[in-house]
């Protein structure tokens, strides 16, 4: 049975060392997933890869299908979820490059379709979300990167704004007071999905770019997230390579 599921962000639509076995189209009840399901190999372990903006990451972060994604990834039977994301760092320890595992979050988005408990209901279901992220997943991640001697930051709260535009100035200095260390689109409502059906679900996030406002530049250029993200997500190839065997 397939363990664990890889859920790609930007900059990670393919992993070029899995050994694909079979792709698997899923039909959900909620619509369609960003993708086919991707099978494969991984460090002798068998795998699923779903990429969260699609093949060619033309999904926006506010139009994914998180409730399809989750949905077709619990109905493979995986139990445990690697959810990799690029984000904009907030604190003065995350720099460009910089990979980190959050353990906590704050969600500022809206609009979205956020849960699997809204209609046809026996009773109302609430979920304990105290940890937003599943500690067994959390620890495997900063293994694998002990194993790979890969440098992490361990904890930091994730804050998912509503994109698809990137943040103000004055955006983040508020998520700066609020707590948060790095800012994403994509972390919410996945994680909460993820809980509602029992899925063991980390993030592990690298570092695009200097969140607005933060690390002396005016603007944020395309050009250099681009260029940032091919560095940091073949550091997220390497732990992966190295967190399956860990399993």
């Amino acid at each position: 049975m397939t363990e664990l599921a890889i859920i790609g962000g930007t900059g990670l639509t393919s992993l070029a060392n899995l050994q694909i076995t079979r792709r698997e189209v899923v039909h959900t009840p909620y619509g369609e997933p960003s993708g086919p399901l991707v099978f494969g190999t991984l460090g002798g372990k068998e795998v699923v890869f779903l990429p969260r903006h699609g093949a060619g990451h033309t999904i926006p972060p506010h139009r994914v299908n998180y409730r399809a994604n989750i949905w077709a990834l619990h109905n493979t039977g995986v139990r445990k979820v690697i959810a990799v994301a690029a984000v904009g760092g907030i604190h003065p320890s995350l720099a460009p490059e910089t990979l980190t595992v959050p353990d906590q979050l704050i969600d500022y988005t809206w609009s979205r379709a956020s849960t699997f408990f809204e209609d046809d209901l026996s009773h109302v279901t609430h979920i304990d979300f105290t940890r937003p992220y599943a500690e067994s997943v959390r620890q495997l991640i900063l293994n694998a990167c002990r194993v790979a001697k890969l440098d992490v930051i361990d904890g930091g709260v994730y804050g998912a704004m509503q994109g698809p535009r990137l943040e103000t100035a004055a955006e983040i200095t508020r998520m700066e007071r609020d707590g948060c260390t790095m800012v994403g689109m994509t972390g919410m409502p996945e994680a909460a999905l993820a809980r509602e059906l029992e899925l063991e679900y980390a993030t592990c996030a690298v570092v695009a770019n200097w969140a607005a406002g933060r690390g002396g530049g005016e603007t944020i250029e395309m050009s250099d997230i681009e260029r940032i993200l091919k560095h940091g997500m073949a550091k997220v190839r390497t732990l992966l390579e190295h967190a399956v065997p860990l399993l």
